[in-house]
């Protein structure tokens, strides 16, 4: 039998038992550890836990408002990258900086530094308060805050595809007696759709395991604006490692199911790019 011939990266499978090995110590053991434990429950505790008043009254609240924000991120999101590619303007570097501030910023800062803008006494909350509008407090106010850290994402996933979108295919389409509208909506968005579908599930998953950037402004009030990860580190405080266990996991589950299908829209876009 013929002998393989040298791999074509030296030390591959060197860096690659590295590689697993060190994820296995950061990521899988964690992860197993807290489904093992988890089986200590027994499936009926572990359901009465996972579905009590207060954990679904958190979920609808966490799910609800990431949702949400998720949904203004993939329209706002999609706007800031098209004006940042397609428009010169002065202050535009300052402008694409701007919109990575939240990957930078602590989570704690972000939070709080929202809760003070949009606070009864804060300069944007205080217009809000002569109108009767509250948002601290609310779940609108968490659904601002998951805005703020979400939207890197949706604009930084669809900034590329704009640049390497080739303005041919508009000037085409536009000598075939296409108007603007019909333009953007049959040329442009079905070549940067895989894109801002990524950057909207990106958003979605930061905003339903963020913590730090919520709960200043939430209030966390029980069965109000109490988001899931608040109730994890509630029920730690009290020694209830049970109940931490069995909604750790629920989250777990979900935000495994949200990162299988980010792949599967990565996977779309690689498909989709390589037949153009």
């Amino acid at each position: 039998m013929a002998r393989r011939g040298p791999g074509a990266l030296p030390g591959f499978g060197l860096a690659l038992g590295w590689t697993l090995t060190w994820l296995s110590l950061i990521v899988l053991v964690p992860l197993a550890t807290l489904v093992w434990k988890s089986t200590d429950l027994g499936w009926a505790r572990f359901w009465a836990l996972a579905t009590s008043k207060r954990a679904l009254a958190s979920y609808q609240l966490t799910f609800g408002t990431a949702l949400a924000a998720a949904l203004v991120n993939l329209l706002l999101g999609t706007v800031v990258a098209w004006v940042l590619v397609r428009y010169r303007f002065w202050g535009k570097s300052v402008v694409d900086a701007l919109v990575d501030i939240p990957f930078a910023l602590p989570t704690a800062v972000s939070g709080l530094a929202i809760t003070a803008a949009l606070a009864p006494r804060g300069w944007i909350g205080s217009l809000l308060a002569d109108h009767g509008v509250r948002v601290v407090y609310t779940r609108y106010g968490i659904t601002i805050a998951l805005i703020f850290t979400g939207l890197p994402f949706v604009v930084r996933s669809v900034q590329p595809l704009l640049q390497q979108l080739e303005p041919e295919l508009e000037e085409a389409a536009t000598m075939l007696g296409a108007s603007r509208w019909q333009t953007v909506t049959r040329v442009v968005l079905p070549a940067i759709a895989p894109a801002a579908l990524t950057g909207f599930a990106l958003a979605l998953a930061r905003g339903i395991g963020e913590y730090g950037s919520v709960v200043f402004i939430a209030g966390n009030r029980p069965m109000s604006t109490e988001i899931t990860p608040l109730l994890i580190m509630t029920r730690l405080e009290n020694y209830d490692y049970a109940g931490a266990t069995a909604l750790a996991l629920v989250m777990l589950v979900v935000s495994f199911a949200l990162l299988f299908g980010i792949n599967l829209l990565q996977a779309w876009s690689r498909r989709r790019g390589a037949a153009a």
